[in-house]
């Protein structure tokens, strides 16, 4: 069993997976519960009139940028809202409202927005030795040292800009060491929007259902499992075995989409085992939880040595161009610049990769997120919230879905990840329960709090009483305005 009692870890307690499941199979095919008209053009009348300057600016975006944004975590209902400034918990507005922000930038930002003493270090390091220069700095070193300070099977550690170049490289990485071609990753699992990536996304078994505009070919070695399905990853590395063999299987450990899909307290541990039997890498993909789960993210939290980790976000500590990969010195030379060019190579780029700006933001963050203790103090603030939901969803007797891993919480209230893509409705379905996850999420935001897409909450070191009580304030105003259809 899983040691919850280790110190620094954000998890004090493993979720009911088997639980999880038979609830969120009764959300998916019960009854639709939505908000009621009246409750809905309330919450959408706010937008229109306390969020004028976001609209006008979006609407202006729109001619210069698709769709009026950049990323798509902002594609918000009923429009965009623009941010104008960051601070600890809460997200401000151009038209002045203040938010909970629960989104954190999508997870790096653990000790809060715009965290004043890594702000000021970065400050300093760019005053002197400017954003970029193209040439090697000192906190490209710092940086390796403290993650391998935290993550001893981390003994080298190259930099890279994004989570998505870092999973493109780790399978490359893959393939260039053990000599094999094939990939396997768990169903509805993101590991970024690379072709050979966009594949069983969000919902498993989906296959090339969202890969327009990529080859066939691109993602022709790329392979999924049913999250658990311990017995389903055997038989494809055995199919492999005369197919040009098995690379690597990739996981988010605590399941698809950090956890949409719990898995097992073992599941984990039987990969690396079957890993093991067939000689192919194990690599964990960690730009969520690294760190954030604490100082040994995912692998140190298990006691489980991946062949290599994928970082993002919080290496920069929020800051831009976050990512890399990490492993052992003898996987990792496969990637090394500038020696033995007589050996395989894993070729890898970035101009902008490993600057002065993110390194130093980075190593301040990780030694500020250790020492302030950060990622169980979030994870404390992510059980209160998960237990204060879960009453308000027994008050209103819905069947809603609540549960946390430390700081990232998870609220379905519609099941929309767990449709099953064979029913003939599906579509449908997705479209619904797409629209119903949106209502909700745009609601919340009506009363002042933002979610990372209506259904998932990054919690930091900045929450306490006062953020936990105006969130469970927002729950309980918008569950008090639902019904049934």
């Amino acid at each position: 069993m899983i040691d919850l009692t280790k110190k620094g870890y954000s998890i004090s307690c493993w979720p009911d997976e088997k639980a999880i499941y038979e609830k969120m199979g009764l959300l998916v095919n019960g009854a639709d519960y939505h908000l009621k008209p009246e409750a809905l053009r309330e919450y959408m009348g706010y937008f229109e009139i306390k969020c004028a300057g976001s609209k006008k600016l979006n609407e202006e975006a729109k001619q210069y940028i698709p769709g009026g944004v950049q990323h798509n975590l902002a594609f918000n209902t009923p429009f965009p809202l623009a941010a104008a400034k960051a601070e600890g918990a809460y997200l401000y507005d151009v038209d002045g409202n203040r938010y909970v922000d629960y989104l954190q930038a999508g997870g790096p930002t653990l000790l809060g927005s715009n965290y004043a003493p890594v702000r000021e270090k970065a400050i300093e390091v760019i005053s002197e030795s400017s954003p970029c220069t193209g040439l090697f700095h000192e906190y490209e070193m710092k940086l390796a040292q403290e993650i391998n300070k935290h993550m001893p099977w981390v003994e080298q550690f190259r930099a890279l800009a994004s989570g998505t170049e870092s999973d493109m490289l780790a399978l490359r990485v893959a393939r260039c060491y053990t000599g094999k071609k094939k990939i396997i990753k768990a169903g509805g699992a993101y590991h970024g929007w690379s072709d050979q990536l966009v594949y069983g996304l969000h919902i498993p078994f989906t296959g090339n259902f969202e890969s327009h505009g990529i080859p066939g070919e691109c993602y022709a070695n790329t392979q999924e499992f049913f999250p658990n399905d311990i017995e389903g990853l055997r038989k494809l590395f055995e199919k492999n075995e005369a197919d040009g063999g098995t690379a690597a299987v990739i996981l988010e450990p605590f399941g698809p989409e950090s956890g949409t899909r719990p898995v097992t307290q073992t599941f984990n541990y039987e990969v690396r085992k079957l890993c093991d039997e067939f000689g192919a890498l194990l690599i964990f993909d960690e730009v969520v939880t690294g760190f954030r789960v604490g100082p040994g993210g995912a692998a140190g939290f298990f006691d489980i040595k991946p062949d290599l980790v994928v970082f993002g976000k919080i290496v920069a500590g929020g800051y831009p161009a976050a990512g890399g990969i990490g492993g052992s010195k003898d996987v990792m030379s496969v990637v090394a610049a500038g020696v033995d060019t007589s050996k395989p190579r894993a070729y890898c780029g970035g101009t902008l990769s490993a600057n002065p700006l993110s390194c130093a933001a980075g190593y301040y963050a990780i030694k500020e997120i250790v020492e302030r203790d950060a990622a169980a103090k979030a994870g404390k603030a992510g059980d209160r919230l998960t237990e204060g939901i879960n009453k308000l969803i027994d008050k209103y007797d819905l069947p809603f879905v609540a549960w946390n891993t430390g700081s990232i919480v998870h609220f379905e209230v519609s099941g929309m990840m767990y449709v099953d893509v064979r029913r003939e409705d599906a579509m449908q379905q997705l479209h619904l329960k797409r629209k119903r996850v949106e209502e909700f999420g745009a609601a919340l935001t009506a009363n002042g709090v933002i979610t990372l897409a209506g259904s998932r909450i990054y919690t930091s070191m900045a929450d306490d009483d006062e953020t936990l009580q105006l969130t469970l304030r927002a729950f309980d105003d918008v569950m008090g305005n639902l019904t049934l259809s």
